[in-house]
C-alpha cells in the first residue's frame, strides 16, 4: 500500500464511512486536532521512558485513537461497531487525577508552563487537547456528533478531563525532578 493516494489533492479526504469532506470540515478539524494530541502525547510519552507516567501516557494515546476513529465516522452502523470512550474512562481520569494530585502541594496560584521537558510537553499537550476539545464542541453545533447531544457531551468531558489530568501530570513531572511549579505573577504596576 502506498503512502500517497493523491485523493486529497483536491482539498478534500476521504472518513470512516465512503464520504469525502472538505479538510477544513469541522469533522476534520475535530479529529484533525485529536489526532496532533495523540502526537503531542507520544513526544511526551518519549519524554516520559522510565517514569510512572509512561504508561499512562500511552493508554491515553490509546484512548485517543478512540475518539478520532469516532469523530472521523460518517456511517451511522459503522459508528455503532465502533469502541468508544466512555464515562467510565473519564471516571477513571479523574482517579488518576486525584491520585496523582495527593502527592502534590496545594495550588494557589496560576502556574506558567514549563519546568522539565517533560511537563512542557505535557503542557504543550493540554493545550492542544483545550482546542479539541472546542472543535468537538464546534462540530457538535453543526450537528456532525452522533447522536448529537449526549456523544458530543461524552466526547467533551472526557477531553475536559484529559486536560486536566495533563496539567496535574507537568506539575506531578516537576515535583518528581524536585523542580517548583514557577507561579504567574501579575506584573507590578
Amino acid at each position: 500500500m502506498k503512502i500517497y493516494t493523491r485523493g486529497g489533492d483536491d482539498g478534500t479526504t476521504g472518513v470512516l464511512g465512503h464520504d469525502r469532506l472538505l479538510k477544513s470540515d469541522p469533522r476534520i478539524e475535530a479529529y484533525g486536532t485529536v489526532d496532533e494530541l495523540n502526537a503531542a502525547l507520544g513526544v511526551a510519552r518519549v519524554s516520559a521512558a522510565g517514569s510512572p507516567l509512561a504508561d499512562d501516557l500511552a493508554a491515553l494515546q490509546r484512548r485517543m485513537f478512540q475518539v478520532g476513529a469516532e469523530l472521523a465516522t460518517t456511517d451511522a452502523r459503522m459508528l455503532e461497531q465502533l469502541s468508544k470512550v466512555t464515562d467510565a474512562d473519564t471516571t477513571e481520569i479523574e482517579a488518576l487525577i486525584d491520585r496523582l494530585e495527593a502527592a502534590l502541594p496545594p495550588l494557589r496560584q496560576f502556574v506558567l508552563p514549563g519546568g522539565i521537558p517533560l511537563a512542557a510537553h505535557l503542557h504543550t499537550a493540554r493545550t492542544i487537547c483545550r482546542r479539541a476539545e472546542r472543535r468537538v464542541v464546534a462540530l457538535a453545533r453543526a450537528g456532525g456528533v452522533d447522536p448529537p447531544s449526549a456523544g458530543a457531551l461524552r466526547l467533551v468531558r472526557f477531553l475536559n478531563r484529559v486536560a486536566d489530568l495533563l496539567f496535574v501530570m507537568a506539575r506531578s513531572a516537576n515535583h518528581s525532578a524536585g523542580v517548583a511549579d514557577e507561579g504567574w505573577m501579575p506584573p507590578a504596576s
